[in-house]
């Protein structure tokens, strides 16, 4: 029986999967993006934080609450 490979993590996110991963409010990630917390890039105009700069984030939020 053949097991099927999972798919690689998207190297780039859309602000909803942000929304989503963070369970925060839209404006609170364009906000977090705005300050430059939280990395991004556009492609057109289409907004994108790589899933490196939400990993990044993360820790830097867990080193503060420590």
């Amino acid at each position: 029986m053949r097991t099927a490979t999972p798919p690689p993590p998207p190297a780039a996110l859309t602000v909803p999967e942000v929304m989503t991963a963070l369970r925060l409010s839209r404006s609170k990630v364009y906000d977090l993006l705005r300050t430059g917390q939280l990395k991004s890039f556009t492609a057109g105009r289409a907004r994108r934080i790589p899933t490196e700069a939400l990993r990044q984030y993360i820790d830097n939020q867990m080193g503060e609450a420590a």
